[in-house]
């Protein structure tokens, strides 16, 4: 008579280790997904955040008037309205500052940048280290649970005068379901993990862009009030 077993009846029929061994590693592809799902909206809001942002920002929006619609709203600014917001502030914190040339007010908005930016880079790499790590040690926890469920199994198998396939073909395969299950959970989290690491890199590479020219901006504005405060010289 043939008989067929389950998942669940091989679980159930799992030494305490390779049952342990599957909770783990079920419970880790349940935590990726839950990842997965959270990474990938954070990444497509913060993408269609900086779009949106740099299509006000080119629209020829007047950058002291920008800076204090995100000033009323600082608490919900974020991404490139975050590094806008922390470099016109310094900008302008500077400028007025006695005694301060272009290059110093340029370079001081450029940092407050940088800060921001720094900031919002941590943000978007949240959680893709758990990622790496799920994709990367849940099937050496797999074949782990699958050597100690073989090793069982044989034995078990020296443990009887006559062995038949019968006998040892279900604890191999309750075995080899902690590697197929290491396997489940390592895919999907590797996948990921590369797909948002270039996601990352394309938001990085969007801010970068913003950052300079932006800069590039106060450059020309603070030369500009500079050489307009300068004294007119004496006609000879």
């Amino acid at each position: 008579m043939e008989t067929e077993l389950s998942f669940i009846d091989l679980f159930w029929q799992a030494s305490l280790l390779v049952k342990l061994v599957m909770i783990i590693l079920l419970a880790m592809s349940v935590w990726g997904w839950v990842l997965i799902f959270q990474r990938k909206a954070v990444l497509k809001t913060a993408s269609q955040d900086a779009k949106k942002f740099e299509q006000r920002f080119w629209s020829g929006v007047d950058l002291a008037r920008l800076y204090q619609e995100i000033s009323a709203r600082a608490n919900k600014a974020r991404g490139m309205e975050l590094l806008f917001h922390a470099g016109f502030k310094e900008f302008a914190r500077l400028r007025n500052h006695p005694g301060g040339s272009a290059q110093t007010t340029v370079e001081g908005a450029f940092r407050a940048m940088r800060v921001a930016h720094a900031r919002e880079l941590e943000k978007l790499d949240n959680h893709l280290g758990i990622l790496a790590t799920i994709g990367s040690i849940s099937p050496y926890i797999g074949l782990f649970g699958t050597v100690w469920g073989i090793m069982n199994a044989f034995i078990a198998l020296g443990a009887v005068q006559q062995a038949t396939l019968a006998m040892v073909a279900p604890g191999i395969a309750e075995a080899l379901i902690a590697t197929a299950l290491g396997l489940f959970a390592a895919i999907p989290a590797v996948i990921a993990y590369n797909r948002f690491t270039t996601r990352v890199e394309q938001v990085d590479n969007q801010y970068m862009n913003f950052i300079d020219e932006f800069t590039a901006i106060l450059q020309r504005q603070a030369m500009t009030q500079s050489d307009s405060a300068k004294p007119e010289g004496n006609a000879l």
